[in-house]
């Protein structure tokens, strides 16, 4: 596809949850998505966790870091068309408002990174989170965004954000154009 959907997943840590979206998108994408990811308040690295599950779904991860979102507001950054924050507003955290993109989703989402426990615990918790955005990515790339109106993807990227993933994976997602 000559002209991509730029997409930014926002989240405020850009370790886990943003950086697992960046990824899928990116590949699921099929050159018709360029994915990014930054974070409002980066760790400064990607979580052990999230890398280990991507590499094991045999997604390449050497370009995946953490990053601050300033770098996507700056002169010569690139163009954002559609941010997607993947916070969980449900448990009073903190979503980053990102002021650039002409399109703004919320697809909320548990941080895995705040499970605390055994290692397979916290496998299990990146494991749901992976499925969720593998998901709605799907549905996602199922719409024929590149001829939808404004108005009518928005609504579409909305009611995809709050699909849990088998419901995502099994209905399909039946959206006018």
């Amino acid at each position: 596809m000559p002209n991509p959907l730029h997409v930014l997943v926002l989240c405020t840590g850009n370790s886990a949850r943003s950086i697992l979206g960046e990824a899928i998108l990116q590949r699921e994408g099929n050159d018709r998505i360029l994915a990014f990811s930054a974070g409002s308040q980066p760790k400064g690295q990607p979580n052990p966790f999230a890398l280990r599950l991507l590499r094991a779904e045999g997604y390449d991860v050497s370009a995946l870091h953490s990053k601050s979102w300033d770098i996507f507001s700056a002169q010569d950054a690139p163009r954002i068309d559609l941010a997607i924050t993947v916070c969980d507003s449900a448990a009073s955290e903190s979503c980053p408002v990102f002021f650039g993109a002409p399109m703004r989703v919320h697809w909320g989402l548990a941080d895995p990174a705040d499970i605390k426990g055994p290692d397979i615990m916290v496998e299990a918790a990146f494991r749901r989170t992976y499925n969720e955005l593998f998901a709605r990515t799907r549905a996602f790339m199922a719409l024929p965004f590149e001829t939808m109106a404004s108005a009518d993807l928005h609504k579409a990227l909305v009611t995809i954000g709050g699909m849990e993933g088998r419901t995502a994976m099994t209905s399909g997602l039946a959206i006018s154009s």
